[in-house]
């Protein structure tokens, strides 16, 4: 099972990992290395997700990449309301462009409906322009 969110505020996979590692450049990331993404609700079927679920960012209308999810952490935020920390590996995994309608929060994505990964290991990726011809016309 994997998990499927909007990346607001960010135009690119590039400028989402030019934004990770700013954040761990102001001290502002976990000692483990993994990154954190804090949401309101605690996923329930966490026991399908934790190490084997991926979450799958949408970046401008387009899922483009996704990061593997390590855990999630009950958590409380500056107001004293309920949260979820998502625990992500730092990589950011290209995956084929999807189109997705915009939604609010997060949603589950079955591994049957997640986009393939881009490219193989040591293999050039395209340029995400490209890649989203390439899919549209289902080149890839």
């Amino acid at each position: 099972m994997h998990i499927i969110k909007l990346c607001v505020g960010v135009s690119s996979v590039e400028e989402l990992a030019e934004w990770r590692a700013q954040r761990r450049a102001q001290g502002l990331g976990r000692p483990d290395g993994l990154n954190v993404h804090r949401t309101r609700m605690m996923p329930k079927k966490a026991d399908e997700i934790i190490g084997q679920g991926s979450l799958y960012w949408v970046i401008s209308g387009v899922i483009r990449c996704r990061q593997v999810i390590a855990g999630l952490e009950a958590a409380t935020d500056a107001e004293g309301r309920t949260c979820c920390n998502i625990l992500l590996e730092p990589e950011l995994i290209r995956t084929t462009p999807y189109p997705r309608r915009p939604f609010q929060g997060w949603r589950y994505l079955l591994p049957k409906d997640a986009p393939p990964d881009l490219g193989r290991p040591g293999e050039e990726t395209p340029p995400e322009g490209m890649a989203e011809e390439l899919a549209q016309l289902g080149l890839i």
